[in-house]
Parts: structure tokens; sequence; C-alpha cells
């Protein structure tokens, strides 16, 4: 066909240069009556070149309107056409295909992205040129404790400053914040990136979670200064108390063989002083060899509303000495997890005993409320004692504090270091008039 375009192009051609040459002769010679046809042909001749013109670019027309919109479903035939439009054709389809493939590509890169925004851990704000929110991923609500975050404004309640904290980061600026939430208050570290897109620069701040980082490395810190303490004060003491035990058996003799010896009786007397000070510091060292001595967890599954259950079970002589109801609260009563169970009881325990200590009225209660999400479970102990002042609540988890007349105060710190070895975390916070202990186990 196209090659028949071309002679007919040729011959339209031809036709209105004649009807031109007509027209003219026909004017020179007056020949009102012919001159009429022949302006006719030149005219038919002139609309067949301009449609055959416009059949030309109208697919190309088409091509580029339809890619402009976005629409990719056109095909141009390839059948009952001449080789030359077959060809055009063929080249418009194939130019149509590379651009839906990149298109596609662009769509697949676009969704992979997206769906590894939304699976990290760290937060991720993205703010136009404006500083109005662009976009945003799930972990950035989380961290903020915000089901949509579509404005800086809702920042406010967090802390009146952030909106403008947000706005003024500059690159290569780190800025920490401190949000408190429901059940925890957590350090987030903000680092700033920019980048320019047709839509102008756009500011990339990321937000990470650093509490869990700084309260592991603290926690590293006292388990080396522990194992460096006990090491020192046991190669110490263990020599004195050697000798000590030594001159006593000595000195317990020559008293038995002259018992009216006033000065081998008070050397006895102090000997078995020092002896016993030195006996009472080892067994104070070993309990603080327990700190650094937790073994790995032996990880299995089990049941955790059973395990619960047992614990309440072993508490219950002393609940029921003070009047204290307790109840477990869970949506699934099969939850599993996978740990360590000696070690968990061994916290839960712990924690339950300082619940019924807290507790010191008539309406004593203790709640384990059990929860779990795409990759967490949660285990919340309530109870409604004596609340712990913030500036004690500050310390609790500090090896060796403790505000009893007894104890080592190694028992908090040692259940956050389990929890540790878990891959999770143990929290504190106060909830109306409620004390709430949270053991939180990534899965």
């Amino acid at each position: 066909m196209f090659k028949s375009i071309e002679y007919k192009l040729i011959i339209f051609v031809l036709l209105l240069i004649l009807s031109v040459a007509l027209t003219t002769y026909l004017i020179t010679q007056r020949e009102y009556v012919y001159i009429g046809v022949s302006v006719l042909l030149m005219l038919y001749s002139l609309k067949s070149l301009y449609s055959h013109y416009k059949k030309f670019n109208q697919n190309i027309l088409f091509l580029l309107n339809a890619l402009d919109n976005g629409d990719y479903s056109f095909h141009f035939t390839e059948a009952k056409t001449s080789k030359r439009e077959k060809e055009l054709n063929q080249m418009m389809n194939r130019i149509k295909d590379i651009l839906t493939r990149a298109r596609k590509e662009v769509i697949e890169n676009e969704k992979f992205l997206s769906l590894i925004i939304e699976s990290v851990s760290t937060g991720i704000i993205i703010l136009d040129p404006n500083n109005n929110v662009h976009a945003t991923n799930h972990a950035t609500n989380q961290l903020l404790g915000l089901p949509v975050f579509t404005h800086l404004n809702q920042l406010k309640p967090i802390d009146e400053s952030l909106p403008e904290l947000f706005k003024n980061l500059e690159v290569k600026d780190n800025a920490q914040i401190k949000i408190a939430n429901e059940r925890e208050e957590i350090q987030i570290s903000l680092n700033v990136s920019k980048i320019t897109l047709k839509k102008g620069t756009m500011k990339v701040i990321t937000l990470n979670n650093i509490g869990n980082e700084l309260e592991a490395k603290e926690m590293e810190s006292w388990i080396r200064l522990i194992r460096v303490m006990t090491h020192e004060i046991m190669n110490s003491i263990a020599p004195i108390t050697s000798l000590t035990e030594t001159l006593l058996f000595s000195y317990k003799m020559q008293s038995a063989e002259a018992p009216g010896d006033s000065l081998r009786r008070n050397t006895v007397d102090a000997l078995e002083t020092i002896s016993s000070t030195a006996k009472g510091l080892i067994t104070f060292v070993d309990s603080y060899r327990k700190f650094t001595g937790v073994p790995t967890p032996q990880f299995r599954k089990f049941e955790l509303v059973p395990l619960l259950e047992k614990v309440l079970h072993l508490e219950s002589s002393n609940m029921e000495e003070k009047g204290i109801e307790s109840s477990i609260i869970y949506t699934n009563k099969h939850i599993e997890l996978n740990a360590d169970e000696g070690q968990i009881t061994q916290i839960l325990v712990n924690i339950i005993k300082n619940a019924v200590e807290a507790i010191n009225n008539s309406k004593g209660k203790i709640e384990i409320r059990v929860s779990e999400s795409e990759n967490k479970v949660s285990i919340d102990i309530y109870n409604n004692g004596d609340p712990i002042p913030s500036e004690i609540a500050a310390h609790i988890f500090i090896p060796f504090f403790t505000t009893k007349d007894y104890g080592t105060g190694i028992g908090l710190s040692v259940s956050r270091y389990i929890m540790r070895l878990h891959g999770g975390n143990l929290k504190h916070h106060t909830s109306n008039e409620w004390t709430v202990f949270s053991l939180i186990f990534n899965i």
C-alpha cells in the first residue's frame, strides 16, 4: 500500500501542477466555464494530497497521544497492509512494547523498593521542598505512635518542638529525641540526606530506635565490670579465707591446751569474725557470678498460657495470704513461644514475687496480659501495688541497685539480660494505677 500511496502522491502532484497550468491558460483565454472545472480539479488534488499526508501522520500522532496518556493497550494492525505500511506498524508496535516493558520494570522496582522500605525496622520520612510529608513507612508510624502520618504538625502532641526540629534538620545533622508512649520511653536518632527529583529537592529523614542498642552496650559494660570485680575480689579473698582457717584451727588447738589464756581466746574470736566475714563476701560475690554466668538459652517451642498458669500457682500461697486476685488475659490460649522455658519461668517468678511484695492493700490485683502481633509476642504483668517512684524507676535494671533491706539487686538486671539473650527486652512503665513489666519477644 505504501508504494501505491507514493504513486498516488506523484499522480496528485502532477495533477495539481497540470490543473494550475490549465487554470492559468484558461484565464488568459477567458474560458470561464472551463476555469471552474480546472479550479475544482486543482482543489481536488490539494484535498487528496492533504488526506494522504494526514493519513501518514495519524498513526504516529495516535502513538504519541496514547503514550502521553499512559495508554499501552493499543496495537497497530500488521495484516492486509502493504509492505511499507506493515514495516511502519511493526516499528510502532515495537516502540510500544519496549516502553511497556520499561514501564512494567519501573512499577516492579517501585513495588520492590516499597516492600523493602516497609520491611525495615528503620523509620523513613520523605519531606517535599515545602516540608510536607511526601511518604513514610510502617516503622515510622510505630516509632512515633501514629496510625497515619501525613503532616509534621501531627508531631506537636508528642512534643511542641518536633515539627520545627524536623523542618530545620540538614544533611549530616545528627539529632536524638525521646518519645514516650503508653508502654515505654524510646530514644530515637535522626539522620538526614537529600535527593533531587523532578518535583524538587526531597529531604529523607531516617529514624532509628537506639534505646535497645544503648541498653545492650550498658549491659555489656556491666558484665565486663562484674567479671573483673569478681575475679579480683576472689583472688584477694580466697588466700585470706584459707590463711584465716589455718590460723583459726591452730589457735583453737592452743586454746584447748591453755583455756585460761585470754589473748588466745580474743585472737580466736577475731579470726572467727574475719573468717565469717570473708565467707560472707565470697557468698556475696558468688551471687553476682550468676549475672555473668547465665547459660546460653536452650530454645524450644512451648505453649505460653500453661506456663503462666504454673507460675501463678507457684506464687498462689503468697497471693492468698495477702488476698491478691490474679488473672491471665489472652486472645489465643495456644500461643507458642520459642524460648528457654526454664529461664523465662525464672523471669516471671521474679517479677510476680516483686509484684506481690509491692501490693499492700486489701484489693490487690495481678493481671498477666498476653498479646501477639506479626513479629512480636508480649507478656505484660500488671499490678496495682505501690508504684515505683520515677527517680528509682530509672535505676531498677542496673546491677546491684535495690531499695530492699535484703537481696542483692540483681534480679531485674539478670531478667533483662536473659531477655537480651532471647533477642527480646524487658521494659517497665506505669499506666494509671498499674505498674507494668513487659516481656517483649521478637518472633
